[in-house]
C-alpha cells in the first residue's frame, strides 16, 4: 500500500495487518516506522516507483503482459 508521506497511514495500514507498505516521507520518520513494522513482521519500503502508463496504448492488455513478464 502506498502511504505517500503520511506516517499515520502507515501506522493504520500496519494495524490493519498489511505486511508491506510504502512511505516516502522524512528519513528519520521512515526509520522509526521501519522499526515498528519489523516488530510486527512487516516492512516499510521507499524509493522511486516504476509504472506503466496505459492511457494511449493501442493494446493495454499486451502492454501489461510485456511489462509484468519483464520484471
Amino acid at each position: 500500500l502506498d502511504c505517500g508521506d503520511a506516517p499515520g497511514l502507515v501506522l493504520a495500514a500496519l494495524r490493519a495487518g498489511l505486511t508491506r507498505v510504502r512511505f516516502n516521507g522524512q528519513r528519520g520518520v521512515a526509520a522509526k516506522l521501519a522499526v515498528i513494522a519489523r516488530r510486527q513482521g512487516a516492512e516499510v519500503v521507499g524509493g522511486r516507483l516504476t509504472s506503466l502508463d496505459l492511457l494511449d496504448l493501442p493494446d493495454p492488455a499486451a502492454a501489461c503482459r510485456r511489462w509484468l513478464t519483464a520484471r
